[in-house]
């Protein structure tokens, strides 16, 4: 297999006391022994003989309420604290956390957020722990001969520079405040040496989810006016077999408030601002998405609540998805399946895991209730090492493994064995429990008050 140069992707991704994770919980796009071979990409780092090979897709399953969609929004709740954290509020501010709360010592404990990335070729590895309050620690390595080598270290107010960044550091140092990340404060400032590394939490983690999805519409639909993507965002809402032929966005029937709504809920999603303060540009982009359908004997215009919502989904998933094959991007997907036919998630799914279509090993992150994505013995989506899943234990908290630990067979059926509970992440289910829940109580029994 070619060897892929000077790419950026996600190698592997850690939290603690974040959300219902309580432990830490780790998600690794490496690839193992067991990967597919067709699926794994080879990735040259700066400084090693051999390259690293990457995965470009996972999917987590699990049952309601297990954690599955959590891991997303852990994920990006790290994003949005890199983006934000220095920008929005002052020393008084609190630090925009989510710790676990069903334990109260975790209540008080810090939350704890790592990466390890190839960037441009090179290897970074960054991570931070934060309180309500303030920053406990913060660091920065990079490895730009194979060797790790210190960006910054950073404990409480203490800051320690590596020597190549000293010069632009100092600088920096005096504009973090206990309440903001130096990367944060890097990102604002433009510095030289870190902007590289702030600009991929720009580009990277965003999540697509039910909140974003008319936003996300919108912007398949901006795509529209650019020659350039125009014929792919049509090719593929044709592909979906969804008798659409055209789309548009209806800017003009918007008032001068809502446009400047629908503005910033573009630049937004393009990732040139920071997020959303609110759901305003979501609500505004909600009926000025039109969608042209075949007909008997012309083509018609169809308002947005005539559409189908599996129709909406997979227009919302357009934009986001080319952006992020087009740049090599990590993208997230809250609930992949939902409202969408199994083989349109397998074919969207296959878009990443293909290397014509994925020439650049954009990442895909996602969870779904779906388990056909899982598949028989003979056909698949996903490879052995692409699958977790997500298990709530007595205490409420989360965990999250991989289907590899179990040392699945090549030639096993993953999808009727993950039913059969084989690899856990099921719920417990008892029907007599049911069937006692509805039932009424004799009238005798009632109590009248």
């Amino acid at each position: 297999m070619a060897k892929e140069a000077s790419l950026s992707v996600l190698l592997s991704f850690r939290a603690q006391n974040v959300r219902s994770f309580r432990d830490e919980v780790e998600l690794s796009l490496l690839a193992t022994r067991i990967a597919d071979e067709d699926v794994r990409r080879d990735i040259e780092i700066a400084g090693t003989a051999k390259p690293v090979q990457v995965l470009p897709t996972a999917g987590i399953f699990g049952g309601n309420a297990s954690g599955k969609s959590r891991l997303l929004h852990v994920m990006a709740d790290m994003r949005r604290l890199v983006l934000t954290s220095f920008r929005r509020g002052d020393r008084t501010t609190r630090l925009d956390r989510q710790p676990f709360l069903l334990d109260e010592r975790s209540r008080s404990a810090p939350s704890e957020f790592h990466i390890d990335i190839v960037l441009n070729g090179v290897r970074w590895q960054y991570g931070f722990e934060i309180g309500d309050d303030s920053v406990h620690g913060e660091y920065a390595y990079y490895l730009p001969r194979g060797r790790r080598a210190t960006v910054f270290e950073r404990e409480d107010s203490n800051l320690r520079f590596g020597p190549s960044f000293r010069a632009g550091g100092r600088a920096l140092a005096t504009l973090v405040r206990d309440n903001s990340l130096l990367l944060s404060v890097a990102g604002a400032a433009d510095d030289k040496a870190l902007t590289p590394l702030f600009r991929w939490f720009v580009d990277n983690l965003r999540l697509a989810e039910e909140s974003s999805r008319p936003a996300r519409a919108m912007y398949t639909a901006k795509m529209l006016e650019s020659p350039a993507d125009r014929n792919r965002v049509l090719a593929l809402l044709r592909a979906a077999d969804l008798g659409i032929t055209d789309a548009r966005v209806a800017s003009s029937e918007l008032d001068p408030d809502a446009r400047d709504l629908f503005s910033r809920a573009f630049r937004i999603l393009a990732g040139n601002d920071g997020e959303s303060d609110s759901d305003e540009p979501a609500l505004v982009v909600n009926e000025t998405v039109r969608l042209t359908h075949e007909g008997v004997s012309a083509s018609v215009e169809v308002d947005p609540e005539d559409e189908s919502k599996g129709t909406l989904v997979w227009v919302g998933l357009i934009g986001p998805v080319l952006e992020a094959l087009d740049g090599g991007r990590v993208l997230l997907a809250d609930e992949l399946d939902a409202s969408l036919h199994p083989h349109l998630v397998q074919q969207l799914i296959e878009l990443f895991q293909s290397n014509r279509s994925n020439s650049r090993c954009a990442q895909l992150v996602f969870n779904a209730h779906d388990v056909s994505v899982l598949g028989d013995s003979k056909r698949r989506a996903l490879g052995r090492d692409q699958i977790w899943f997500t298990e709530k234990g007595p205490g409420g908290a989360t965990s999250m493994y991989p289907l590899s630990a179990f040392g699945p067979r090549h030639d096993q059926a993953l999808e009727r064995r993950y039913l059969q509970g084989r690899y856990g992440g099921v719920p417990a289910l008892n029907s007599g429990e049911f069937e006692q829940a509805v039932q009424r109580a004799p009238a005798s029994t009632l109590s009248l008050g």
